[in-house]
């Protein structure tokens, strides 16, 4: 079963010469549009009966090919990259049925593309992840720039040789502006964010429920749910990732795919690769992971940058942590957020092992006892298991601030699934922190090397519980005292409003 792309395909190569880029998140398809190219520039047609290409006005002639996977070429060092390069490169031309007698990969790219276009055939060249090597190294500022001049010189070919060129496609995670594929071709589509190529990756909710409609069926019975109810929850769980001005959404091929094979609703994309330098940049950079949720960007600030000047927004853009999620066309804005609950809560989750002390596979267990802790209105249970997230706070880490508390603190709740504001204005101030359970409300308060007691007043003081006076469920105020130097909880004081505005109020020293 394939889910028919070939109209966008057959608009790529109507023309009779074409240079196109495309970014978009891994394990989102990318390769299988090479793919798909490739079968069409060998001529071969009867592949396509009953997809949209299939009838369209094309001549299918075949044409020479060059296919270089990135992917495949691992490499820590510059060096290394340059002699797997040319090795590569090497069995490319041996399957042409050349021979290159150039040594260094620049002059073997050069020399293939003249000895396969002198038969009279242009060449197609199909680039998979060209920034492979870049994003794998992109912590080691040495190596990564050596490898970007590489590659600059390498991609500059595909300008320099263009007479000889009938096609390229270049796919990639992110886009570089200083890679000469973005500033020596002129006449280079970048499709990335193109309305028209907004659903050349990934399954629109349309695709979804035409193509799948056997497996969604079965699904929906299997799990004792309605086809509408489970359309929607396959919706929340899998869908909402936005390429485009237009609000035209896709899920990602990899996820549904096996959402419609399992019948569940696991978090498949996330187990498919771990972004380790995104982790680290943000863990160690100056970032506010809480924003992320209604992060406002111009288009130029998310869709290129340098290698010297990193941020780590457009690379959660371009990875596919955070998505469109609207556009102003008046101040030509972007507002970016997580896609949906899969990608949320997957990175939410590496991001605790990131933040915490604690290993991954503890973070379940803990994060259910935190659950039922704050169900029960055990506070001392809910600093029991804090105070292990807490504990022996990495000293590398830069965010020696109340942010970076309130950033872990945000980080488990939103596991928790439970809804958390953090930073919620009041006439007043600006609570640290709010989490709502079905019975209880909690208001939280963070200080740094002062008292919980002083954290308490705070709240006190700025009215924060006024604003759910009218509210029917029971209100707990938490002031939370950190130690800099150890990163651990000191100390906490609690109290609880229940039913009325009588204070029950009980603390706890944190010993």
């Amino acid at each position: 079963m394939y889910v028919d792309k070939t109209r966008e395909i057959y608009r790529m190569i109507s023309k009779p010469e074409g240079q196109f880029f495309l970014s978009r998140p891994r394990r989102f398809g990318k390769s299988l549009t090479l793919s798909t190219l490739e079968s069409v520039f060998k001529g071969e047609k009867e592949l396509f009966k009953g997809l949209y290409i299939y009838d369209q006005p094309y001549d299918w002639k075949p044409y020479p090919i060059i296919r270089l996977a990135m992917n495949k070429l691992s490499a820590a060092t510059c060096a290394e990259f340059e002699e797997n390069l040319a090795s590569e490169l090497d069995w490319l031309g041996s399957q042409q049925g050349i021979s290159l007698s150039a040594s260094r990969p620049v002059a073997k790219f050069r020399e293939m593309i003249q000895q396969i276009s002198a038969g009279g055939d242009k060449v197609v060249i199909l680039v998979d992840e060209y920034d492979k090597l870049i994003l794998d190294n992109i912590l080691d500022r040495e190596e990564v720039l050596k490898i970007r001049t590489l590659l600059k010189q390498f991609y500059g070919l595909i300008k320099a040789m263009e007479e000889h060129i009938r096609f390229s496609f270049i796919t990639g995670v992110s886009k570089f502006t200083q890679v000469s594929i973005f500033s020596d071709l002129n006449n280079l589509d970048d499709m990335t964010m193109m309305p028209e190529y907004a659903t050349i990756c990934g399954f629109t909710q349309e695709e979804c429920e035409h193509y799948f409609a056997e497996w969604i069926d079965e699904n929906a019975v299997k799990l004792g749910l309605s086809r509408l109810a489970y359309l929607e929850k396959l919706r929340r769980t899998y869908n909402g990732l936005r390429f485009s001005k237009l609000p035209t959404t896709v899920y990602n091929p990899v996820s549904f795919t096996k959402a419609m094979d399992q019948g569940g609703f696991d978090h498949y994309w996330f187990e498919t690769g771990t972004p380790t330098f995104l982790l680290r940049m943000l863990r160690d950079g100056d970032y506010n992971i809480v924003e992320f949720d209604d992060l406002r960007l111009s288009s130029d600030s998310f869709s290129s940058y340098e290698i010297d000047h990193l941020r780590v927004e457009p690379l959660l853009f371009q990875t596919g942590y955070l998505t469109i999620i609207d556009y102003d066309a008046a101040t030509q804005l972007f507002t970016l957020g997580y896609p949906n609950e899969e990608v949320r809560t997957a990175f939410v989750k590496k991001l605790a092992d990131y933040f915490t002390p604690v290993p991954e596979p503890r973070v379940p267990d803990l994060v259910e006892h935190l659950r039922q802790a704050l169900i029960d209105h055990d506070l001392d249970g809910v600093f029991e298991i804090l105070t292990t997230f807490y504990a022996r706070v990495d000293y590398s880490i830069k965010l020696k601030h109340e942010k970076y508390y309130q950033t872990i603190f945000y980080i488990l709740f939103t596991l928790l699934g439970y809804r958390i504001r953090v930073e919620e204005n009041t006439s007043k101030g600006r609570m640290d922190a709010v989490v709502e359970t079905e019975s209880w409300i909690y208001i939280f308060e963070f200080k740094l090397n002062m008292t919980a007691q002083d954290a308490l007043a705070q709240i006190h003081k700025k009215a924060y519980f006024e604003k759910y006076r009218m509210d029917e469920r029971d209100l707990t105020l938490v002031g939370v005292s950190f130690n800099a130097e150890s990163g651990e909880i000191g100390d906490w004081e609690v109290e609880a409003y229940v039913g009325n505005p009588e204070a029950r109020c009980f603390g706890h020293d944190g010993a």
